[in-house]
């Protein structure tokens, strides 16, 4: 057993436990590809979504080194005909490569030597294992011959985090290269690859660096947040996966689901972010635990280049609008960024927007990655077209909350007129789409839940108030051609505010009118407990 070959399975031991969440089905999807034209696998995934778990998963179970029967018999791929075929069945690989960064940068190494300390590694733990071997020419010679010859059992490469050396040498083209030529030399080599490679399967935030329009290693089958295939449901948390957390933890469902859905990986399957909602279950608490990531931190510097008006962009997203993006043209990395679309499709792989393929348009997922876009109001970074707006919503909110309706009507004329200015405003939808973008400087201080089953019909837009903030609750009926005293009638005949029935505070009813005749909005609002 060695430290990069055949590491054994105590890494997964750790991680599985009393609530640990079954994706051993992902096992039978590797399973179904080894030997086979798509035995290479790339899949990306936004930080804290669970890749490292996934990876130390399938080395406890492909490693030839060690028993894992215990691990995985009354798991989910047990119940897979392939099951005993390939478990514990190959010499596997496993490379975390934000670990030779480091050791490259602690002995001040300069980032282009990484390839060669990964294969130095590769190199003394075959020797370790098999002091027999006989001195050859190259790393991949020794893998080919103990594939071959010595124990006649394959590889199974397995790398996590495999783009950070594009992402820390994001400035070093050289290095980058030498890295990608590592992994040509393994992974595109037709006298090594199947002779020695039974699969590999390589993670990490972005998918493959394009050269040009296509992949720099071409013979990958990639899985992204764009288009994760099969592997969707393997991405994040289900809502049934959730559920049976929350009840065993003795969580809120519905707080864990307005703070971490909303990522659509595609018809069937919406997921949550599996780091937060493990620790929102531990601390019994639902907040933000998306920062401290170097992603994080690069955000501002992403949003500040202004593409296109990005920044405006930016601002209606965090209202809760859809936009619609080109993916296309993105070359997954860190440093060519030509167009307003490149840096949004950025944001869907750092996982703080999410894309719907069906209508090619981006949106927040959550209300936890709306808090981290929250941080950015008010920056002084940003232009004065985005300072005027956070200043005219945050008057919107001040009038709202005093009740002050001929003022709430009177700014949302502004901002439809002078920042918003959708192409048609001409229906409800555009209104709502309008409430949201006005209603920015809400994010943080209250909870936005829009099409809320209440009483006898849906709520058009409820605001819940953050925990102890003593802020009222806030009920807002849309109207097209009639009256704002109309929509607050609605809402009391509805009974709209039973969508609050377990909130003891005071509860705003808003309603507001668009005339299209006059070009006018109209607001009502009434307080009630």
């Amino acid at each position: 057993m060695g430290i990069y070959v055949n590491p054994g399975n105590q890494a997964f031991k750790r991680i599985d436990g009393p609530n640990y969440v079954d994706k051993t089905g992902l096992i039978r999807l590797i399973n179904e590809r080894i030997g086979k034209d798509d035995s290479l696998v790339c899949i990306s995934r936004p930080r804290r979504f669970g890749k490292s778990y996934a990876a130390k998963m399938l080395t406890a179970y492909y490693d030839c080194s060690c028993d894992s029967h215990e691990l995985f018999d009354k798991k989910i791929i047990a119940r897979s005909k392939s099951y005993l075929s390939y478990l514990n069945h190959y010499n596997v690989i496993y490379l975390e490569i934000t670990s030779f960064i480091s050791e490259a940068r602690t002995l001040q190494k300069p980032l282009i030597e990484v390839p060669g300390m990964i294969m130095e590694a590769i190199h003394d733990d075959l020797l370790r294992i098999n002091p027999d071997l006989p001195e050859l020419r190259t790393v991949n010679d020794e893998l080919l011959y103990c594939a071959e010859k010595l124990d006649g059992k394959q590889f199974v490469f397995i790398i996590d985090e495999w783009d950070a050396m594009i992402r820390e040498a994001k400035d070093d083209e050289e290095a980058q290269q030498a890295y990608l030529n590592l992994l040509r030399g393994w992974f595109k080599n037709g006298s090594f690859t199947p002779k020695a490679i039974a699969a590999a399967y390589i993670t990490g935030i972005l998918p493959i660096k394009k050269d040009g329009k296509q992949s720099a290693i071409s013979d990958f089958h990639e899985f992204s947040m764009l288009h994760p295939g099969d592997f969707a449901k393997f991405t994040g948390f289900s809502e049934t996966e959730v559920k049976r957390l929350c009840k065993r933890s003795k969580m809120n469902f519905n707080d864990l689901k307005a703070w971490y859905d909303g990522y659509e990986l595609s018809k069937e399957y919406a997921v949550y972010n599996p780091y937060s909602v493990m620790n929102a279950c531990r601390e019994k608490n639902c907040r933000s635990f998306w920062g401290k990531t170097s992603a994080s931190e690069a955000l501002t510097d992403y949003i500040d280049m202004d593409f296109n008006g990005l920044q405006e962009t930016v601002a209606r997203l965090i209202g809760g609008a859809e936009v619609s993006v080109n993916t296309t043209q993105f070359q997954n990395d860190f440093e060519r960024f030509r167009t307003k679309d490149d840096v949004l499709t950025l944001l869907v792989h750092l996982g703080y927007l999410t894309y719907d393929s069906v209508r090619g348009t981006v949106h927040v997922p959550n209300e936890e990655v709306r808090d981290e876009f929250r941080n950015f109001l008010g920056n002084d970074r940003f232009g004065e077209h985005w300072i005027k707006l956070i200043g005219r919503s945050r008057k919107l909110l001040n009038d709202t909350l005093a009740g002050n309706s001929s003022a709430v009507a009177a700014v949302l004329e502004e901002i439809r007129e002078e920042q918003y200015a959708p192409q048609y405003y001409n229906n409800e939808q555009a209104l709502r789409a309008i409430i949201k973008y006005a209603y920015i400087a809400a994010f943080g201080m209250y909870v936005k839940v829009e099409e809320r089953p209440s009483g006898k019909g849906i709520a058009d837009v409820v605001f819940i108030p953050a925990l102890f903030s003593g802020f009222p609750a806030m009920v807002i009926e849309l109207k097209w051609n009639k009256t704002s005293g109309g929509a607050i009638a609605q809402i009391k005949d509805k009974k709209y505010a039973a969508a609050l029935q377990s909130f003891s505070g005071s509860i705003l009813l808003v309603g507001i009118n668009y005339n299209e005749k006059t070009g006018k909005h109209t607001c009502s609002i009434e307080k009630v407990q």
